[in-house]
């Protein structure tokens, strides 16, 4: 259903070749509605909600959504260059053959989230929920993933290189299986890493 309050186009549930660039899609709500070769570069929006939309080869380069949703949405080859995502809800969303570069995300829940083998480099993800996604072979290299809860997500022959994790959940991090070379993490972090390896970290009694 296209919610037409705004005056969004759509027929039949099918948005196609469109240039939405620079649109304010405040208070919009899109639900079950395939979104193919849209431009949504520099759009906006306050409260915007897709739920179970399809989005192919679409552009979100410098747009910004602050407080809006994509609930079960499918993105493929999908473009979000400098796209900003504050406190909104991504949760059960799948990405493939997506591009990335300098995403930030602040607050809201990205659990569930499917980014398998995304390139997120240098990408800034801050103060999220990302419970139980899947990051398998995703490179976070150089990014900035500080306090996002990880529990439970897969993480296997992910690159964190380099990456920021300071307060992030790492109870999911298998250091034997991800590439964390020259990362950054707290101590309680590095307890926690130190556990997975089998290792026990006891207090320093030497006089």
């Amino acid at each position: 259903m296209v919610d037409r309050t705004h005056g969004t186009p759509g027929t039949d549930g099918e948005v196609r070749h469109q240039d939405w660039s620079g649109r304010d899609l405040s208070g919009t709500t899109f639900e079950q509605v395939t979104f193919v070769d849209v431009d949504l570069t520099e759009a906006s929006s306050d409260g915007c909600v897709f739920t179970g939309c399809l989005f192919s080869g679409c552009r979100f380069n410098a747009s910004t959504y602050v407080r809006g949703a994509f609930v079960n949405c499918t993105f493929t080859a999908c473009a979000f260059w400098g796209a900003t995502f504050a406190a909104c809800k991504l949760m059960g969303s799948t990405f493939e053959r997506c591009s990335f570069g300098a995403l930030t995300a602040q607050g809201g829940d990205w659990s569930f989230v499917g980014l398998a083998g995304a390139d997120l480099s240098r990408a800034t993800l801050t103060d999220l929920r990302m419970r139980e996604a899947d990051l398998t072979g995703a490179r976070l290299s150089e990014a900035t993933v500080q306090g996002v809860d990880l529990s439970g997500a897969e993480l296997a022959r992910a690159d964190l290189s380099g990456a920021d994790l300071r307060g992030s959940d790492l109870s999911s991090l298998d250091p034997l299986a991800t590439t964390v070379r020259g990362a950054s993490i707290d101590l309680a972090q590095a307890v926690t890493i130190a556990g997975s390896l089998g290792l026990t970290v006891l207090a320093d009694v030497r006089p």
